[in-house]
């Protein structure tokens, strides 16, 4: 069962987040966001306005990319859920997580995770995006702090790369504390 209500109006709800079969007893209204820093640890999914305006909190539910601010809990039952965390290719980080990094589309951090979930959706379903399209995919997701130039070269650098199939579409990522840039965690970016 995905999801199943016990005394004191919890509930137990089962899904998978980046390929892992997790089951968390908590109340069906609360936010999926809370449920993923809080419950399970997964701190790169940041909240930023807390009303589905920044996409900040973005994460891919069953392959869509939501706002995890405004899912409750309940609605993920039985999902399929990616958060930043599951971007990385093991110890490698994804073509893309190197493109932001490399193009400095990672500033302060707090829309990078939802950056790079919008852009992993986009380079799903196009391969060659154009500098339009890749606006269009990103519009819902704010940022402070580069003026978006540099997250657009970063994503169109990743597609380049991965049309390419150049053997540096990642870099090294060997643990909690590697890969950082300027405080950031790699696994945030």
């Amino acid at each position: 069962m995905t999801g199943s209500f016990e005394n004191g109006g919890k509930c137990e709800l089962s899904f998978a987040v980046n390929g892992k079969p997790e089951t968390v007893r908590v109340y069906p209204m609360e936010r999926l966001l809370d449920v993923l820093r809080h419950e399970l640890k997964l701190t790169g999914t940041k909240e930023g306005c807390g009303e589905g305006e920044c996409g900040s909190c973005s994460v891919l539910m069953n392959g869509k990319l939501v706002n995890s601010c405004l899912i409750p809990a309940l609605q993920a039952a039985g999902a399929s859920l990616v958060t930043i965390e599951g971007v990385a290719d093991g110890p490698q980080l994804s073509a893309l997580q190197a493109a932001f990094l490399e193009c400095g589309g990672a500033q302060c951090g707090i829309c990078t995770p939802g950056m790079i979930l919008a852009s992993r959706q986009l380079l799903s379903k196009k391969s060659e995006p154009s500098r339009d399209e890749i606006r269009e995919a990103l519009a819902g997701n704010l940022c402070r702090c580069t003026g978006y130039m540099q997250i657009f070269e970063a994503v169109a650098q990743a597609a380049r790369r991965s049309n390419s199939n150049s053997s540096s579409d990642s870099i090294p990522n060997s643990g909690p504390n590697s890969g950082r840039d300027s405080g950031r965690n790699s696994n945030e970016i």
